[in-house]
């Protein structure tokens, strides 16, 4: 197998265009393209053999093949995969709201709206970019992705020994300082938790992992509750129609359990305060959206659509200002409680809800 570097220029130019190019073996079976190129590249995973295939970046003896062709002995296969270039992380002055820090770790409010870790897809602007700059960082740092590591999506409250998802990886190199722990996604404001050194991160996300770390969310949704409290279980894996989604699936996912607490209801709302006992992606939104009541805001999980409250005419033009306000779903993390492993003390902080959730509930209070 030959492989070498060369750059491109099309609608992916930044990209870097890494070449394999195979003889297959005389004595070898009869098999798929795409699968043979998969166990052949290395980190390589199918769908992103089958994104070559599909954009004309392999070939068989000369000839642009799709992903079905069956292989024979001898011939010869030529692949072009695109992977992310080297990303450097750029420290910048970004004005912070630190809840908490000492020398071992800080909590801050993320506003909605910042990206938590930079991506190829979010190099600039993010919270590690803010972060990196208040602990004194300068210099840029070099991160090389890994074959297998794709554009960055909106990710919330997975702990990242989990490993989920392989953006993630990023945040694994020792290069890079602070320790993410855990993550809300982009347009969801609220607290989180951040380490300054190795084993400070490491026994902060063993908490994560055991299910020890206290965290309570609020969020507008849309309709009534009938019960002012209930539990929601429901395994929850990716989505087969669209894969930035999440839903609860009856075979395979990730355990799931949500308490939830009606706090205040309005006429086609209610404010609902949200305690997880697991912290699986994009949970609070799929588990809400499973009982009918998607968050407020939530482009996503179709939330930003008028859910309750349309058949009145006075209510659907006060749902229409709600949507005015809601440019995200309104979703905080409003409390945070760990142990803190080098002072030995338990910690809980909160904090208050942001400003366009406070314009959204005076509003249907009036």
């Amino acid at each position: 197998m030959h492989n070498t570097d060369s750059h491109i220029i099309d609608r992916k130019a930044e990209y870097i265009e890494q070449i394999f190019e195979f003889k297959v073996p005389s004595g070898q079976r009869s098999e798929r393209l795409d699968q043979y190129i998969t166990r052949m590249v290395q980190n390589a995973t199918r769908n992103k053999v089958q994104n070559a295939i599909a954009d004309g970046r392999v070939s068989v003896n000369g000839i642009i093949a799709k992903a079905s062709k069956k292989i024979k002995p001898n011939d010869h296969i030529v692949c072009r995969i695109l992977k992310p270039p080297p990303m450097e992380l750029i420290p910048q002055d970004i004005p912070l709201d630190i809840v908490y820090e000492d020398e071992f770790l800080m909590v801050v409010n993320k506003p909605a709206g910042m990206v938590v870790h930079p991506g190829f897809g979010n190099r600039y602007g993010t919270l590690v970019n803010a972060i990196l700059y208040h602990f004194g960082n300068r210099d840029a740092i070099k991160i090389d992705f890994e074959d297998d590591v794709e554009e960055s999506e909106d990710l919330e409250e997975t702990a990242s020994t989990n490993d989920e998802d392989n953006d993630l990886k990023i945040l694994y190199s020792d290069q890079i300082r602070p320790g993410i722990v855990h993550r809300i996604d982009k347009d969801t404001s609220g607290l989180l938790l951040i380490a300054k050194d190795p084993f400070t991160h490491a026994q902060l996300a063993k908490q994560f992992a055991a299910h020890t770390i206290e965290r309570e969310y609020w969020a507008l949704v849309w309709g009534k509750y009938k019960e002012e409290s209930g539990t929601i279980i429901g395994n929850i894996g990716r989505s087969l129609h669209n894969r930035k989604m999440f839903t609860i699936v009856k075979k395979d996912g990730k355990y799931a359990k949500t308490d939830y607490f009606v706090k205040e209801q309005f006429e086609f709302t209610s404010l609902v305060q949200y305690k997880l006992h697991t912290g699986r992606t994009h949970q609070i939104r799929v588990h809400s959206t499973s009982q009918h009541h998607p968050i407020v805001g939530d482009n996503l999980y179709s939330g930003d659509k008028i859910v309750a409250g349309g058949e009145i005419p006075s209510l659907r033009n006060k749902a229409i200002l709600l949507l005015n306000i809601a440019k995200r779903q309104l979703l905080h993390a409003r409390t945070l409680g760990f142990y803190h492993p080098n002072k030995n003390e338990n910690m809980f902080f909160s904090s208050e809800l942001p400003e366009d959730f406070l314009k959204a509930i005076s509003l249907l209070k009036q």
